[in-house]
């Protein structure tokens, strides 16, 4: 079967310190270089995910601007 357009999926292993391995041809696609800070998010029904490491700005944006809101409120 083969992948859609832009869509990918891999596997990866749980070590005993919780670490996983970004396999290399994900680390490929997505940029990924040693030293970048990557987001984890999670949802306890969707499960976890990792959006790309440029879009970790785009999300500290959104905090801040939802906190400058909610202070405003008060």
């Amino acid at each position: 079967m083969k992948n859609p357009k832009g869509k990918y999926a891999w596997t990866v292993t749980v070590g005993e310190k919780g670490q996983i391995v970004i396999p290399k041809q994900a680390r490929e696609v997505f940029g990924i270089k040693p030293g970048d800070t990557l987001i984890l998010l999670g949802d306890e029904k969707k499960g976890l995910a990792i959006p790309p490491h440029n879009a970790f700005a785009q999300f500290a944006q959104a905090i801040f601007k939802t906190n400058q809101t909610d202070e405003g409120d008060e």
